[in-house]
């Protein structure tokens, strides 16, 4: 294990290790390191920590000492310098008629060297400006050609997510990305939707290649031939993410159908033909495996929503009077309008048979007619077997049906008079 310390250069977004040779630095501290290009000022990203040996490249660069107000000063300085010879060198440019485009200007720390960046779609001799620069600052030159990405890197901006570019952020360094990543992860193969501001494919394709790989070797490929729970039919797209697949089913190929990849049973995996594949019985639909001590719960009910309102409101309506207040019960309706047993006393008592009809007919369906039992014979006068009850039942329909006719005979209400 190697005592060292993280630091970043200005500019940049990759760390460094630096031996801090017995300093105490702290995250944030701004020191002056060594480096095989010369003394240069940095930040440091984190402290005194120890790493691998194998993680460190030796010899190690050593820490020369914690940055002063003098160092600070003299890093203002050189991004003035910096910003003067941009504005020479765009002019040297134009004057040499050089088909290249001037990115940055970068100083060193002790300002002995001036590196300036450009892009060009091809080789450019620019001697001739090499000369003309070193004369005007008296410093070394250096002239670095570089790509579109380490231009959006350099310059910075946001992207189509609206977060400032990946590559000037945190990323340290670029990283291989190809058009099967797109296909790989069902995107558009629009230029103008997957590639960057530098006009390269974006760098976040790279991030989610390893999910969307491991899910398509889980994923039957698109027209494969499989067994559905509603009968066999051809894919016609997989979702990844989701791990859904559309099937077009050959009883009904329209619309097409979504089945989960647990839901299905591949036949043929690709484009291929179907002679000589033995079709399985249908799959069953996925269900959750449930372990067997979970107790198990109540089935939700199935009533809709406007049944349940209205199951809610109905204890309510019984128990709330017309004047508001809960001790009131609920009036019932009777089918001839008034009670009848009498002429409308108070203490009249009606029948027992009539009692029951208003409930029937509130707490359900009329019940069928019963059939008519056969009139039996009426004893002779004065005589009551059945008792006071009995006799009254006897004269009920006097009351109901008005008067009935008497013809005579045993049968009637009162015996003929005599002459």
């Amino acid at each position: 294990m190697t005592e060292v310390i993280s630091v970043r250069f200005r500019g940049g977004c990759k760390n460094y290790f630096f031996d801090p040779r017995g300093h105490q630095v702290k995250m944030g501290d701004q020191v002056i390191v060594e480096t095989a290009a010369g003394v240069e000022f940095a930040t440091c990203t984190e402290g005194n920590h120890e790493v691998e040996d194998s993680a460190i490249v030796k010899p190690l660069s050593p820490m020369l000492r914690m940055a002063t107000d003098s160092d600070r000063r003299t890093v203002e300085q050189n991004k003035k310098r910096e910003s003067e010879a941009f504005d020479i060198c765009e002019k040297k440019i134009a004057a040499h008629g050089l088909e290249m485009k001037l990115v940055n200007v970068s100083a060193s720390f002790d300002g002995n060297k001036i590196i300036f960046y450009f892009t060009a779609d091809g080789r450019v001799d620019f001697r001739e400006l090499v000369r003309d620069l070193a004369s005007v600052f008296r410093a070394r030159i250096e002239l670095r050609q570089i790509g579109v990405r380490d231009e959006a890197k350099m310059i910075g901006g946001l992207g189509i997510c609206g977060r400032p570019f990946c590559c000037s952020q945190f990323l340290d360094g670029f990283l291989p990305v190809s058009i099967k990543m797109a296909k790989t992860q069902n995107l558009s193969l629009n230029p103008a939707k997957i590639s960057g501001t530098c006009g390269r494919l974006m760098c976040c394709l790279k991030y989610e290649q390893n999910v969307y790989e491991d899910a398509a070797k889980r994923m039957p490929k698109v027209e494969s031939f499989v067994q559905t729970p509603d009968g066999p039919g051809n894919v016609k797209s997989v979702d990844l993410l989701q791990e859904t697949v559309k099937v077009s089913l050959d009883s009904s190929p329209e619309p097409l159908k979504c089945y989960h990849n647990c839901e299905i049973c591949v036949l043929r995996n690709g484009k291929g033909s179907r002679e000589g594949i033995a079709i399985p019985e249908r799959p069953a639909r996925c269900v959750e495996e449930r372990d067997e001590t979970e107790p198990l719960e109540a089935p939700a009910l199935t009533t809709p929503f406007y049944m349940d309102a209205r199951l809610e409101e109905a204890p309510t309506r019984e128990k709330i009077g017309p004047t508001g207040s809960g001790e009131s019960k609920p009036r019932r309706r009777h089918r001839g309008g008034r009670r009848r047993g009498g002429k409308g006393g108070e203490g009249a008592e009606p029948p027992k048979a009539e009692a029951k009809r208003p409930e029937q007919k509130e707490s359900g369906p009329r019940p069928p007619r019963q059939e008519a039992r056969p009139a039996q014979p009426r004893p002779a006068e004065g005589q009551a077997p059945g008792g006071e009850g009995e006799a009254k039942r006897r004269r009920r329909p006097h009351h109901r049906g008005g008067r009935r006719r008497n013809k005579g005979g045993e049968g009637g209400s009162s015996a003929p008079k005599s002459e």
